[in-house]
Parts: C-alpha cells; sequence; structure tokens
C-alpha cells in the first residue's frame, strides 16, 4: 500500500557556522522551540544559540551507581548473615570490610550500564533512520555545510510563513523535509 509522505519540517543550509548561530538565535527569538542543528564538526556556541539545557544523565549515573553499591553491599550480607552463616575464625558475619571490593565493583558496574542506557533512552536512540537524510543536499552536512531544521510539529510553525522566515535569514537553501 502507498504511504502518503508527510510534512517533517523545513530545513535551511549555511556556508558558515557564524550565519548557522545567528540564524538559530533569531529563530529562538521569534518563539520556535522545536528545532535541530546538524553541523559537521562541533561549533562552540551552538547548543546555547539552540536552547538546550543540561544533560539528565549524570543524574541517572549516579542513581545506577547507588543501586549498584547498596545491592552489591545487601547481597553479600544476606548470603553471609542470613542464608548461609558460617563462622570462621571467629569473624563477625557483617563483616564489612571484606564485602568492599564487591561492592565497589558493582558500583561501576551499575553505574556504567546506566549511563549508557540512560544516555541511549535520553537521546531517543537507536533511531536507524531521520526524516533529514531525505533532504536533497543533507549529505553535505558531514562535509562543509551547516543546516537548521525546524520541525513542523512546532506550535508557530506555518509552511509559507516559516520558509520566507528562513529564507529571510540568508540561508543559502530552504527545503521541505518529508518523513
Amino acid at each position: 500500500m502507498y504511504k502518503i509522505p508527510t510534512l517533517y519540517g523545513l530545513i535551511a543550509e549555511f556556508d558558515k557556522p557564524e550565519q548557522l548561530i545567528a540564524a538559530c538565535e533569531r529563530v529562538r527569538e521569534n518563539g520556535y522551540r522545536c528545532m535541530d542543528a546538524y553541523v559537521p564538526y562541533p561549533v562552540k556556541g551552538l547548543a546555547d544559540a539552540l536552547g538546550f539545557r543540561k544533560s539528565r544523565v549524570p543524574l541517572v549515573t549516579l542513581i545506577g551507581g547507588i543501586l549498584g553499591c547498596s545491592g552489591g553491599y545487601y547481597l553479600q550480607y544476606w548470603c553471609s548473615a542470613i542464608s548461609y552463616p558460617i563462622n570462621v575464625g571467629g569473624r563477625p558475619l557483617n563483616s564489612w570490610p571484606s564485602f568492599i571490593p564487591i561492592t565497589f565493583e558493582m558500583t561501576i558496574l551499575f553505574a556504567s550500564l546506566f549511563c549508557v542506557l540512560g544516555m541511549l533512552a535520553l537521546n531517543g536512540l537507536p533511531r536507524p533512520h531521520h526524516p533529514v537524510f531525505n533532504a536533497p543536499r543533507f549529505a553535505l552536512a558531514t562535509r562543509d555545510r551547516f543546516f537548521l531544521c525546524i520541525e513542523a510539529d512546532d506550535p508557530k510553525f506555518d509552511l509559507r510563513g516559516t520558509r520566507l522566515f528562513l529564507e529571510g535569514l540568508h540561508s543559502h537553501d530552504v527545503t521541505e523535509v518529508l518523513y
């Protein structure tokens, strides 16, 4: 069955990173919020111009570390003091110094797993195909061009008005992006 293509947004192409940053600032000042930029290399100040907030990955990593630490300690305590208590050399059943290596390792294991899985979940990955790959000149985003995409989900998005606005930002080209 044939699927009718729907509009994802409009993508504007710029020649220099300074033009892209200025365009991002103008777009945010104009009230657009659902947008993203695509660049061939890291551009200083672009995240601020796009209005990105701080990541929650460190918090997810901390939660994973705390769960791993408490889980590792409790597992050893449960095995040594509750489930299978053995008095070896008169030491106490809850001998916390001997629990430190496993507790440390479980902390690192859970923190790293939560970090990777949290990063993937918060970034919406895996996403094998993105609609901007359908834009005709988007392959240049890996070489020497800078792109700004305003998504059609934005409450302020109007096809004609947004196109005129992006063309007024001295963009090289404005293209519709279809799903």
